[in-house]
């Protein structure tokens, strides 16, 4: 079969063959950068705290008529009373371990700040410098968490502190994720001297954990892990604790909260909210991510429904349009076959300059993201996989009327005459 005849036949019918080319091409260029953006919602989603989520929940709670920090002797108040509500935490059925934190991964209330390897270094350039956030936590945190130690130690009761939640002072030890420990010393950091915003204090790295993500959901991965604990409770009118139960005893656990607590201090605010499982905490944190997922999912599914459907529509057009002249070629001899690959070939013409131009459309719909965007460059497997995508399309929509075409009987061809 020759393409002259196909490429005649297109020569006629130019405003249909533009429409389907420019349905093609911008279908392939919002597919592949939606696509795209769905795959990294979905790696987002899907990447690790560091925590063992499972049976861990968080409480949130506010006391009413607390002294200020400013008051004399108003820290040390609110530190004697966040230690009655870890104590009374640890001591209910079922709970393996408590731990007072200022937040929590996927939290979005986050203390941040800036790290480095030189007193006085607040510039974030090269690697001697970096951006982290900050938990503060007591001896127990990681066993709380499920945080892994994987290099150095753990805090011990000694190395606790507290401090007022507007007290700046820089502690004497800290804990870092591998992930800022590589990055700071590549090779190794136990032992290391760091230094926070900017001070000139140095802070000795004690403990390196695997992974601890921070606060808000959305940080690229050059962040995402950059965290640092510090020894210390921090005291104000309101308190965290986060709290890991026996395996299959969460729910009975966070029922119990609110009336332990109340029982030890009635002056606070304790809400529906205010004790939420970690799930919960990661569910809403990545609600916005799903729901971006799934609705540029459902446009995707409904362009590339529209655009076989044109290609049907099209090619169901051409098939009445060419009834007679298809039944001529079937009394000069063509095979059924032969009619089926016509328009087989007919579309796959159509289609690859779709897709030629969607490419170019694609590309550049992706260079304006990035400009406007977080956005990184699509990967060009990304842009492959859209290219046979359409063209399989376009081959599957045009099969129905191609065979249609194909059973058209040689009699036609006297019909008309």
């Amino acid at each position: 079969m020759t393409l002259h005849p196909i490429l005649a036949a297109l020569r006629k019918h130019k405003a249909g063959v533009v429409l389907i080319a420019m349905q093609i091409a911008l279908t392939l260029a919002i597919v592949c950068n939606a696509v795209f953006i769905i795959g990294q919602r979905i790696e987002r989603v899907n990447r690790p705290t560091g925590l063992d989520e499972s049976n861990l929940f968080l409480v949130t709670q506010q006391w009413v008529g607390a002294p200020g920090e400013d008051v004399p002797g108003g820290v040390d108040k609110l530190d004697a009373m966040q230690l009655e509500d870890l104590a009374a935490l640890r001591q209910l059925p079922d709970v393996v371990s408590v731990a007072p934190i200022n937040s929590m991964p996927l939290l979005d209330s986050s203390w941040n700040g800036a790290i480095a390897t030189k007193p006085g270094d607040t510039q974030f350039r090269g690697k001697s410098v970096t951006r982290t956030t900050y938990y503060f936590s007591d001896e127990q945190v990681l066993p709380t968490l499920g945080v892994r130690l994987v290099a150095g130690r753990a805090f011990n009761a000694g190395d606790v502190v507290h401090q007022g939640f507007r007290d700046q002072r820089d502690p004497d030890i800290a804990i870092l994720t591998k992930a800022l420990a590589d990055k700071l010393f590549p090779d190794g950091a136990v032992g290391k001297a760091v230094y926070l915003n900017g001070g000139n204090k140095p802070v000795t790295v004690i403990g390196v954990v695997e992974r601890m993500q921070v606060p808000y959901a959305g940080g690229g991965d050059e962040v995402a892990w950059n965290s640092t604990l510090i020894p210390a409770r921090l005291n104000a009118n309101f308190a965290r604790y986060a709290v890991r139960t026996k395996p299959g005893r969460l729910d009975d656990v966070m029922r119990a909260v609110m009336p332990a607590l109340y029982k030890v201090n009635p002056m606070r605010v304790l809400d529906d909210d205010s004790v939420r499982s970690f799930g919960e905490i990661r569910d809403k944190a990545y609600r916005a991510d799903l729901g971006m997922a799934i609705l540029m999912g459902v446009v995707c599914l409904i362009l590339l429904c529209v655009t076989a459907a044109g290609i049907v529509g099209l090619t169901s057009f051409w098939v009445g349009q060419r009834h007679r002249q298809i039944g001529v070629r079937r009394a000069l001899g063509a095979r059924k076959i032969d009619i089926l690959h016509y328009f087989q070939i007919e579309n796959l013409l159509i289609a690859g300059t779709g897709v030629v131009i969607g490419v170019l459309l694609a590309v550049g719909l992706n260079q304006w993201l990035m400009s406007h965007y977080e956005m990184t460059r699509i990967p060009v497997l990304y842009v492959l996989t859209g290219v046979l995508a359409m063209l399989a399309i376009g081959q599957a929509a045009v099969f129905v009327p191609a065979r249609r075409a194909s059973n058209v009987p040689p009699v036609v061809a006297t019909r008309a005459v």
